[in-house]
């Protein structure tokens, strides 16, 4: 094609990273309802329905921040490799 955008080499590792970004939005809700309402259905099999929910949604709480901070930590890494290579480009470019 004529037309064809010239890619960067990072390219596939900011979409999979945007992935990972927009998905947060997802994972809090559903984690958070989904632990909610199986604890709330797994304490109800013991006869405690209120203690159970509070328990799933904590652990609902817990996981979604555990994805929280799984992506943040792609997203540093990912940032501290970016700069370092825009840091190498630069003295390449600038010469010795």
């Amino acid at each position: 094609m004529i037309f064809r955008r010239k890619r960067r080499p990072g390219q596939a590792t900011d979409r999979i990273l945007w992935s990972d970004l927009v998905s947060l939005g997802l994972v809090f809700p559903i984690s958070i309802t989904l632990g909610f309402f199986l604890g709330r259905w797994i304490g109800s099999l013991f006869g405690h329905a209120e203690g159970g929910g509070l328990a799933g949604l904590a652990w609902g709480i817990a996981t979604a921040f555990w994805e929280l901070y799984k992506v943040t930590r792609r997203v540093v890494r990912w940032d501290a490799d970016e700069s370092r290579r825009i840091e190498d480009e630069k003295k390449e470019h600038d010469g010795p």
